[in-house]
């Protein structure tokens, strides 16, 4: 039982991407201090792509993070394809919307299953699950087969799960191998009901922080404009243009963390899964929509915890879209799309498995004269202090060793990306007289 007056530090967050600790105090029982730190260190990426050709930034910019390099390297092939005036081909599109779909199944389940599925368990890690128990074992076996056909699609379309070296501006460097469209879809038949069993799973936790947030996301007609659309829209339904975005975002110094923290229009707000199912559950696969009707009427959702949840849903939502543009089979190959000029401006939203994604790209003499990106962690991160600040004071009879469990489910139900947060520096030089 704790008194009115405590203190505790995590050094390092664990089950995450990247690094990150907590300080929280508490006086009075009144939460006084709480401090959610990205400790990753700066790098350059922003400043290191000005002045190279512009065709080059989305493989540049891919190094911001292993894990969501084939988000930056979309979100970035439509800022410079806008700045170059480039229209790129339909097979194009086909093929982005299967990178994205493999890049969401791949994503998602590497976090539900290696970092979230331990919680649910009153584990330290998937490693302590017991192999020689025939249904955890097969439990576990199953689920990587969920993120293997999430790598397996986006190699097919991209050339690589990661760093995707087939994706260029303009289109892609080679045609697809059409022999695997087969297994691919026998492959996503295979692991759909998996996925769904995912979805059951999640639904049934009784994991819970209530807040009223507000939410954000690309929105449109399908799924697929996550990719293409140029229209955001928040939880009371207002609608904002991505060349808007930027304006409505209010850069916050935080001196204890390396990232740099937002605002919209003044407040904290969430973008990821959650925020997308609410706001875009209708638009989602109508299979999807069929087969997970029960688990959909929940949302909107304003618990945290449903954040894996949604990132479930997706998971099935994904498999149903690629399943059909792989059955369409619109891959004919066509050369690059050639830029219409030489200097220009462009804007790359799109929704990357974490969230709202930004990049902004000043090209001139087709070079890039200056660059802009704002992640979802970024974005996330004033979010996930708030929160943690109610959690704690709504958990403060808990022994230390268990609120500090509690702060980094938390703060774990978010999927943080550390590593794209701290992707760049700004900073001032004072020359001592």
């Amino acid at each position: 039982m704790h008194h009115d007056n405590f203190a505790f530090s995590v050094k390092q967050i664990t089950k995450i991407e990247g690094h990150a600790s907590l300080d929280v105090e508490v006086k009075d029982k009144q939460v006084t201090k709480c401090r959610f730190a990205i400790t990753d260190f700066k790098r350059f990426y922003t400043k290191a792509v000005e002045k190279k050709p512009a065709v080059a930034a989305p493989s540049l910019l891919s190094r911001i993070c292993g894990t969501c390099s084939n988000s930056h390297i979309m979100a970035s092939l439509k800022a410079v394809e806008q700045a170059l005036g480039i229209q790129v081909s339909e097979q194009t599109l086909t093929r982005r919307e299967l990178v994205n779909a493999g890049l969401y199944v791949r994503d998602h389940a590497l976090h539900l299953i290696v970092f979230v599925i331990p919680d649910l368990y009153n584990l330290d890690s998937l490693l302590d699950f017991d192999e020689n128990d025939p249904v955890q074992k097969t439990m576990i076996e199953n689920l990587f087969k969920l993120k293997a056909a999430g790598n397996h699609l986006a190699i097919f379309a991209g050339g690589r799960a990661v760093h995707a070296p087939d994706m260029v501006v303009g289109g892609f460097t080679k045609a697809v191998d059409l022999k695997e469209v087969p297994n691919l879809i026998a492959e996503l038949t295979a692991v759909r009901p998996i996925a769904i069993e995912l979805v059951n799973l999640f639904s049934n936790v009784n994991f819970s922080l209530v807040r009223n947030n507000r939410y954000l996301a690309l929105t449109g007609e399908n799924h697929y404009d996550y990719l293409f659309s140029h229209t955001l829209k928040d939880n009371q339904g207002r609608i904002i243009p991505d060349t808007e975005y930027r304006e409505h975002l209010q850069h916050v110094a935080i001196p204890y963390s390396q990232a740099s923290g937002y605002q919209f229009d003044g407040k904290d707000f969430m973008v990821g899964s959650l925020a997308r199912v609410n706001i875009n559950k209708q638009i989602l696969h109508p299979n999807t929509q069929k087969d997970l009707a029960d688990i959909l009427s929940r949302f909107p959702s304003n618990n945290v915890y449903d954040n894996n949840v949604a990132q479930a849903i997706e998971i099935v939502d994904s498999i149903d879209r690629a399943m059909d543009l792989l059955q369409a089979g619109n891959f004919d190959h066509q050369p690059a799309v050639a830029a219409t000029q030489k200097s220009g401006e462009g804007i790359g939203i799109i929704e990357a498995p974490r969230g709202t994604l930004f990049h902004h790209a000043v090209v001139e003499d087709d070079k890039i004269k200056s660059y802009d990106v704002i992640v979802p962690t970024g974005q996330n991160q004033i979010n996930i202090e708030n929160d943690l600040k109610l959690l704690i004071g709504k958990n403060m009879e808990l022994t230390e060793d268990k609120l500090q469990f509690e702060c980094e489910k938390l703060i774990r139900a978010y999927d943080p990306c550390m590593s794209c947060a701290a992707h760049f520096l700004k900073f001032k030089l004072k020359k001592a007289k």
